[in-house]
């Protein structure tokens, strides 16, 4: 948890507990359906928590902001930002079922009142968003093709909408098709532990 008020000191009591109470969760939740690699629970903050955080490092939601997080497992990047951003509406979907399950019970169990959930293939939701979040769930080509119809014209915020993901490694190939437009953040520019050094965020407006 130290790790998280490290890079965000202004949390309110409300959030802190949220965040603080993630670890007992995900640990319980994770010995009965598998959502986070079994020797990376102990990395819950670094790995998951933090790096769905670096998404605000990119932008600060405004107030009454849309978003869906796509392909969402447990719960990332989703469920952390919903705690950053109390007056953003957030909407987490995956195809399993099951991991869905997990997500839910987690933000019932912090009380997040800003967090609906579908179980759904991507093609299947039909709303439409300022934003798609996403960790590495596809190849952005793939990933934008599928969530262009998901993306709302109306703007109210400092960025243009459309898609911000978290990837990691070498992006080059992928992001040609969209090179004039994207932006890539390197997350190593914020966090300084290891695990950040190759970690990117990527944002492309729709």
């Amino acid at each position: 948890m130290e790790i998280i008020l490290k890079y965000f000191p202004d949390l309110t009591e409300e959030q802190h507990k949220q965040f603080a109470a993630l670890y007992a969760l995900y640990t319980d939740w994770n010995s009965k359906i598998n959502v986070i690699s079994r020797k990376d629970i102990e990395n819950l903050y670094e790995h998951h928590v933090l790096h769905s955080l670096g998404i605000a490092k990119v932008i600060q939601f405004r107030p009454g902001t849309s978003i869906m997080d796509l392909g969402t497992g447990g719960g990332f990047p989703g469920i952390p930002l919903a705690i950053l951003f109390p007056e953003v509406k957030f909407h987490l979907v995956d195809s399993i079922g099951k991991k869905v399950r997990v997500a839910t019970e987690v933000a019932n169990a912090i009380g997040l009142k800003n967090v609906t959930f579908r179980h759904a293939r991507a093609e299947e939701e039909k709303q439409t968003f300022d934003f798609v979040v996403s960790r590495a769930v596809m190849p952005l080509a793939d990933l934008i093709k599928i969530i262009k119809k998901n993306i709302s014209s109306k703007q109210q915020n400092a960025l243009p909408n459309g898609l911000i993901c978290l990837k990691g490694g070498e992006l080059e190939h992928e992001t040609m098709p969209f090179k004039h437009k994207t932006v890539i953040h390197s997350l190593s520019d914020n966090f300084e532990e290891e695990f950040f050094k190759t970690k990117k965020v990527v944002y492309v407006p729709i």
